[in-house]
């Protein structure tokens, strides 16, 4: 029962910083809640020059800062590869979910698009929320549970 209160106390948390996040002023440098992992300064001042030189703004993170490099580069690309055309938030969504996939393993879900809101959990070291341009995108990774099957009953 604590673990379910811990839980309830982390996503209100989660919620109240995001909700504080969109009404803060826009500062020149990225500010990134970290919980479960340490970013040394180095790789905290390389990431917010990634950040800048391609038009990203962290929102939140709770993830080892090269996987959210890895994150970055996958979306500027991405959108990058549009040329001119209107970018689709479900392909953008779907590539970088099954690039997360395919490099760190399965379950991982991503949402993206000019507005939308959210209430996930998620699987510690595995979220990032952040937006490229005027498009938003929130990648997280959640646990898989395999299900074992039934043993067939014997023949009566």
């Amino acid at each position: 029962m604590a673990d379910i209160a811990q839980d309830d106390h982390n996503c209100k948390k989660k919620q109240v910083m995001i909700m504080q996040m969109h009404r803060a002023p826009k500062p020149n440098l990225i500010n990134i809640p970290y919980q479960n992992h340490t970013i040394n300064q180095a790789e905290e001042v390389k990431l917010a020059a990634l950040a800048i030189s391609f038009n990203v703004r962290l929102r939140a993170a709770d993830m080892p800062s090269a996987m959210q490099e890895r994150a970055l580069r996958h979306a500027r690309a991405l959108l990058d590869s549009a040329d001119h055309r209107r970018p689709n938030p479900t392909l953008l969504a779907r590539s970088l979910k099954k690039e997360f996939d395919s490099v760190y393993g399965p379950a991982w879900h991503c949402v993206a698009g000019k507005s939308f809101g959210s209430f996930v959990t998620h699987s510690p070291g595995g979220f990032v929320y952040f937006s490229v341009d005027s498009l938003s995108f929130l990648l997280f990774k959640t646990e898989v549970h395999v299900v074992a099957q039934p043993s067939p009953k014997p023949p009566s």
